[in-house]
């Protein structure tokens, strides 16, 4: 508590769907007092980033699986080990369906922030949603989807449920959880009098491959438990 002070910077700008009227919210990044970011303010870099290459229109679109678990239980919803996975992706009726009245909740309560979320969908297991941000350019995707999550939390707080992003949250014959990343530049989409589009994403194919090991180093802890090749994982 000797130094605690926290400089917060607005950067995003949304609706509250909660208190509604003229009420926002603010997403913000954070620095010392100093104006020196703080370690885990990683938006100051990726904006830097994402700016740098702006004159190749980078369109991202972001799919954002999650479980929403019983905190009595701590399972998810719909669960049972006598169940397969199967008639759960995409599904309808009681006997298929866990929760849909929080991701129908977090759909609407996005679509009033002005978050530009374009779908959400059951998902393969159990208690399983999905919702997907964009396509957006640049660190607005970051933003979008940040204050998408927070709304989600909110949500699902309502509802008495918690929810769970982690990439595998329920171990054995089941599938796990990610945030699929679509992205495209302009070249891409549309190709050059050089080059088709398809030339220039099979470039950033071969580029990736270089650098697989290093890239899964900074996505986040226990990908490895999901990117196992099974469970729809390549």
């Amino acid at each position: 508590g000797e130094d605690s002070e926290v400089i917060i910077k607005p950067r995003a700008l949304f609706n509250d769907p909660f208190r509604m009227g003229n009420h926002k919210m603010v997403l913000c990044d954070t620095y010392t007092p100093n104006n020196e970011p703080l370690p885990n303010n990683h938006r100051q870099w990726a904006n830097k980033i994402f700016n740098d290459g702006l004159h190749e229109e980078p369109w991202f679109g972001l799919e954002q699986e999650y479980f929403l678990i019983d905190p009595e239980t701590n399972l998810p919803l719909g669960f049972s080990e006598e169940k397969t996975q199967g008639q759960f992706y995409c599904s309808a009726g009681a006997e298929n369906a866990f929760g849909r009245e929080v991701a129908e909740e977090h759909l609407q309560a996005c679509v009033y922030a002005g978050i530009k979320i374009s779908g959400i969908n059951a998902e393969v297991a159990p208690g399983q949603w999905e919702f997907q941000i964009g396509p957006c350019v640049g660190i607005e995707e970051g933003d979008h989807l940040w204050m998408a999550r927070y709304l989600l939390q909110r949500v699902a707080e309502k509802h008495g449920v918690s929810v769970n992003i982690e990439p595998k949250p329920v171990k054995g014959d089941w599938n796990g959880s990610g945030c699929h990343t679509n992205y495209s530049t302009k070249n891409m989409r549309e190709g050059t009098l050089a080059k088709k589009g398809i030339d220039y994403i099979h470039e950033a194919v071969e580029k990736l491959s270089y650098k697989h090991d290093e890239h899964m180093a900074v996505y986040g802890s226990g990908n490895e438990e999901r990117m196992t090749g099974a469970h729809e994982t390549a």
